[in-house]
């Protein structure tokens, strides 16, 4: 039960610092998400973003901070094995399931409804 708590005030408080980056910023939805991916990816840089992911599980996997963390998860083990190199193809070996699912539900979508622009 206590996992459920943690998780549930974690993954708002990440959602609480997007509005905040909205509403008092006034960041559009684009700057927001770029500034919780890259900050995921410098928390995960530092190795906090894992101890995070421990202790709130889906609060800290499913918000967007994760992306950035997984991004920088994916260069940092290819920089290892392959040099630098690995920084390009590591992002892409990791988070390539959902970057292809955005593009695929993202086009499902435009055919299922009308698109504006």
């Amino acid at each position: 039960m206590g996992k459920f708590i943690y998780a549930f005030l974690v993954g708002g408080g990440i959602c609480v610092i997007g509005q905040i980056l909205m509403d008092v910023f006034k960041l559009t939805p684009a700057h927001t998400m770029c500034t919780l991916v890259v900050t995921g990816a410098i928390l995960g840089g530092f190795n906090l973003y894992e101890p995070l992911i421990k202790f709130a599980g889906a609060g800290a996997t499913v918000p967007i901070s994760s992306f950035g963390n997984s991004l920088f998860q994916g260069a940092w083990h290819e920089v290892q094995r392959d040099g630098i190199i690995g920084a390009i193809t590591g992002i892409f070996e990791i988070t390539s399931a959902g970057i292809s699912s955005a593009i695929i539900f993202g086009f499902l979508a435009a055919l299922l409804f009308k698109p504006k622009g």
